[in-house]
C-alpha cells in the first residue's frame, strides 16, 4: 500500500500554501510588517512559495521577489553552525562532549581557572552553558582579528547556579571552533546556492535604521556583533533566499545534510527541552500547537523562522523584515508565526 503525501496530490501543497499565507497577507495589508515570503517543502521535494509586500519602504520602496535575499539572523545557528559542528563529529574530528579547550587551547589561557574551557560543544549547541545571552562585543575593538582574540581571552565568569539561557556567546565560540578546524574564517566557506554572507543592497530585504552605523541596513548583517566580526559569525551573518532556506530544510528532512544518526541526535532532547541548535516543541512555541513530538524550529530577530516536522515530512519557513524600518513597534510576529504553523500542520496531517 502506498501512502500519498501532500506533494503527491496535485494542487494540495499549493492550496495549503495559499491558506497558510492568508494571515501573512493580512498582516502586510494592515501594515504590521512590510513584506514576507512563505515557503513549504516536503521530504520528497514538493515545494510551494508565496510572497507579498515590500522588501524596503525607506529610503525607497521595493517589492518582495522570489529572489529577495533576507538577513536570516539566528537561523545561521541551525542552517550553518550546528550542521557544520555535527559534520566534525561524523568525521571523527570532534566529539559532542569535547571541552572547548580541546579545539581552542588558547581559550582563557591567562585565567586560572577558566571555567569556560570546560564548556562542551554539546553545552554550546544546546544552550546548556553558563555563558551570558549576549555581550556588546562590537564595542570592544574595530579589527575583526583582534576582536577574535579578545573574545577568547575575555573573562566569561562561571556558573553561579543561575539556569542556562539562550546564548549568542555559545555560538560565537562554536564559530571560532569551526574556523580553527577549517583553517579560515567563516566568510571563506563555500556555501550552497541560496545562502551567502551578505548580499547586494538592491537585492536584499531592508532591516533596521541602525543608530550605530547611521543608515538603513540592506544586504549587510543586522546583528552588531556579527558585523564587527567581518559579517560572519557562528550565531548570525547568513543571508538567504526563500529557496536557499527551503533547500537547507530539504537537506535535513531527506538526510542528505548528515547521517540519520546525526540527525536523530540533532533533534533529540538534550535535557533542557532543547535540541542541538533547535528549539523543540513546547506549549506556546512559534511552531504551533499541532506539531508532532519530533518537531523542531528556530526564529531570528529580523523576523524570520524555520520549522521542521520530520514525523509529517514537512518544513516551512516564514521570512519577514519585521524590524524595518525599526524594531521599536509591535508587529504581532509571534501570533502570526503560530497561526501560519497551525494552518500548515493541519493541512499536512
Amino acid at each position: 500500500m502506498t501512502v500519498a503525501t501532500i506533494a503527491d496530490e496535485p494542487g494540495r501543497l499549493a492550496t495549503l500554501a495559499d491558506h497558510a499565507f492568508a494571515p501573512v497577507a493580512a498582516a502586510v495589508e494592515a501594515g504590521a510588517i512590510p513584506g514576507a515570503t512563505l515557503g513549504l517543502v516536503t521530504a520528497d521535494g514538493g515545494r510551494a512559495v508565496r510572497l507579498g509586500g515590500r522588501a524596503a519602504i525607506v529610503p525607497s520602496p521595493r517589492p518582495v521577489g522570489r529572489s529577495t535575499w533576507w538577513d536570516i539572523a539566528s537561523l545561521t545557528k541551525v542552517l550553518l553552525t550546528a550542521p557544520a559542528a555535527l559534520r566534525l563529529v561524523e568525521t571523527g574530528e570532534a566529539d559532542l562532549d569535547d571541552p572547548l579547550a580541546r579545539h581552542l587551547p588558547d581559550l582563557g589561557q591567562y585565567q586560572s581557572p577558566a571555567p569556560v574551557r570546560l564548556v562542551t560543544l554539546r553545552d554550546c549547541l544546546a544552550h546548556r552553558s553558563f555563558l551570558p545571552a549576549v555581550a556588546p562585543i562590537y564595542t570592544w575593538d574595530s579589527d575583526p582579528d583582534r576582536l577574535r582574540g579578545r573574545i577568547l581571552q575575555h573573562d566569561w565568569g562561571s556558573d553561579r547556579g543561575a539556569p542556562p539561557v539562550y546564548s549568542d556567546i555559545n555560538y560565537i565560540l562554536l564559530g571560532l571552533v569551526l574556523e580553527r578546524r577549517l583553517g579560515h574564517r567563516l566568510d571563506a566557506m563555500t556555501l550552497p546556492a541560496g545562502l551567502a554572507f551578505g548580499a547586494r543592497a538592491e537585492e536584499a530585504a531592508a532591516t533596521e535604521g541602525c543608530p550605530w552605523r547611521g543608515r538603513v541596513l540592506a544586504g549587510e548583517v543586522h546583528d552588531e556583533n556579527a558585523y564587527a566580526l567581518a559579517g560572519a559569525a557562528g550565531h548570525a551573518g547568513l543571508f538567504a533566499t526563500i529557496d536557499g532556506v527551503l533547500d537547507g530544510a530539504l537537506r535535513l528532512l531527506a538526510r542528505t545534510a548528515m547521517s540519520g544518526a546525526a540527525f536523530a541526535e540533532m533533534t533529540a532532547d538534550q535535557g533542557n527541552g532543547r535540541a542541538l541548535g533547535w528549539e523543540r516543541r513546547h506549549p506556546g512555541w512559534t511552531g504551533g500547537s499541532l506539531a508532532s513530538d519530533r518537531a523542531v524550529g528556530h526564529t531570528g530577530f529580523t523576523g524570520v523562522g524555520l520549522w521542521l516536522d520530520p514525523r509529517r515530512g514537512i518544513a516551512w519557513s516564514l521570512l519577514t523584515n519585521r524590524v524595518h524600518p525599526t524594531r521599536h513597534r509591535e508587529t504581532g510576529i509571534m501570533d502570526l508565526r503560530r497561526a501560519v504553523s497551525n494552518i500548515v500542520l493541519a493541512g499536512a496531517a
